[in-house]
C-alpha cells in the first residue's frame, strides 16, 4: 500500500543541477582519460612517451577526477537529504 503525498515535490535547486551535472562531467572524463592511458599502454607508449605533450595532463584528470567527482556525489547526495527533510517537517 502506497501513500499519496499531498505536498508538491521539493524543486530542484540550480546548485543541485550544476553539482550533479559537474560531477557527472568530471566522471565521465576521467574514465576517458583511463581508457586513454590503457589504450596507449597497450598500443606499446613507453615511460618516456607518457612524459611529454598532453599525457601529463591525461594522467592528472582520472587521480584527482574520480576522487573529486566521488566528493561532489555524496555531497549532493548530503544536500538532498537535508532538503527533503527539512520539507517534509510540518
Amino acid at each position: 500500500m502506497s501513500t499519496q503525498n499531498s505536498q508538491p515535490d521539493v524543486p530542484i535547486r540550480r546548485v543541485d543541477r550544476i553539482l550533479a551535472f559537474t560531477a557527472l562531467g568530471i566522471a565521465a572524463a576521467s574514465v576517458i582519460c583511463f581508457f586513454a592511458i590503457i589504450i596507449g599502454t597497450a598500443l606499446g607508449m613507453d615511460q618516456k612517451a607518457f612524459g611529454h605533450g598532453a599525457w601529463p595532463v591525461i594522467a592528472f584528470i582520472p587521480y584527482w577526477g574520480l576522487p573529486l567527482a566521488f566528493a561532489m556525489i555524496i555531497t549532493l547526495l548530503t544536500m538532498s537529504f537535508i532538503r527533503k527533510g527539512r520539507a517534509s517537517r510540518p
